[in-house]
């Protein structure tokens, strides 16, 4: 009897074990749960999500980072070598805070007839933050008169990434060239995006003869070489045009292509899952075709979708700054890395002025890591139960 009741007494079902309720969680887990949890065990595509947040927050705001705007000149300082930063200066009473940029001091080399910049440590460029500024508007909406960083004292110019043959402040122009380069790969892969979801879907959905023909667009645009064609494209748009036009011409330029993978990946979708039973329901539901496309087989994908479109923005911006490179994208006064790399072009400028292919070359090599990264971990996660 004592045995029955100790039986009697314990629970039937014991608590099941922390192990066993996360794998119950899983099992049930929605889609976008499961994406979630697999890319935040990428820990380099959670680092480069980070960098690719802060690289579009610097082009969002750049009218305020930037100390000066990208096109002004200052013909004594053509060539200014980047000044150091300091924190702490030393005077009478003593060592204090004080944030500083090194003071420049110009000479000229009578043997190679060109002028030379000595650090000048009498001279110091006191710097503070959110310093009074000409009046501008924070991405084009918000009246602003600060800048985050500054001279203190008026009229007297850094450079903290050094300056070009005109004198002007290279960490401005590629603060300001962010908002244009990474910009054409957002809306070069939106537009991309449109083409290769409506035209795949089509292509998937509906077969035949329709299927045939939007293939075939597609291997022909896909058997012309992209490089002669983006020039042969981007050397008809007029010169005359003003910059914005040509900006959206270049990034229709550059979709041109760009869509052509994506709609042969949406339409192998689209042929395997037409006949899912999810999609045969809507149909016998009374649901339009449209909706059936849209509402339910592009959703049960669209994790995918996303990191292919991912990987595709680093593509976007090396085609921008190619052409600009090469002279037929984007011309001044637009700014953008492909052009502030125009300027390595000269060798003579170069061995002079490393910084001119340093700084807007590093910054493109940051900006497409952090985004193949970052495309590689939504790959990854698109399909969470892939080891």
């Amino acid at each position: 009897m004592s045995d029955i009741a100790t039986t009697v007494g314990q629970p039937l079902d014991p608590q099941p074990s922390p192990l066993e309720t996360g794998r119950r969680d899983l099992a049930v887990a929605g889609q976008w749960t499961l994406f979630w949890l697999k890319f935040k065990r990428h820990k380099l595509a959670v680092v480069s999500l980070v960098v690719v947040a802060l690289l579009y927050l610097v082009a969002l705001l750049a009218d305020f980072i930037a100390p000066f705007d990208p096109n002004a000149a200052n013909a004594r300082y053509t060539y200014a070598p980047p000044q150091g930063i300091g924190l702490f200066l030393s005077d009478g009473e003593g060592t204090h805070f004080a944030p500083h940029a090194a003071g420049l001091k110009m000479e000229l080399d009578r043997v190679a007839m060109r002028r030379v910049f000595q650090v000048d440590p009498d001279s110091p460029v006191r710097l503070g933050f959110l310093v009074p500024s000409a009046p501008y508007k924070l991405a084009g909406l918000i009246p602003m008169q600060r800048k985050l960083i500054g001279s203190v004292e008026p009229g007297k110019p850094f450079y903290l990434l050094g300056a070009d043959r005109l004198g002007r402040d290279i960490f401005s122009r590629v603060v300001y060239g962010a908002r244009i380069s990474l910009s054409i790969g957002l809306v070069g892969v939106a537009m991309s995006l449109v083409l290769g979801v409506v035209l795949g879907g089509i292509s998937g959905y509906y077969g035949g003869a329709v299927d045939t023909a939007i293939q075939r667009v597609i291997e022909f645009l896909r058997s012309v070489p992209t490089i002669p064609l983006w020039m042969g494209l981007a050397a008809a748009v007029p010169l005359s045009w003003p910059p914005v036009r040509t900006y959206f011409m270049i990034t229709l330029i550059i979709s041109l292509i760009g869509w052509t993978s994506l709609a042969r990946e949406v339409r192998g979708r689209f042929l395997s899952l037409r006949t899912e039973d999810f999609v045969l329901a809507a149909r016998l539901d009374g649901a339009s075709e449209a909706r059936i496309i849209l509402r339910h087989m592009v959703p049960s994908f669209a994790s995918h979708i996303i990191s292919v479109m991912t990987l595709a923005i680093p593509t976007m911006i090396l085609a921008e700054t190619s052409l600009s490179f090469l002279g037929i994208g984007l011309q001044p006064p637009i700014v953008s890395w492909g052009v502030l790399l125009q300027e390595a072009q000269n060798i003579r400028a170069v061995a002079q002025a490393p910084w001119l292919l340093f700084v807007p070359g590093g910054a493109v090599v940051i900006a497409v890591l952090a985004l193949n990264f970052l495309g590689d971990g939504l790959r990854d996660a698109a399909d969470p139960y892939s080891r």
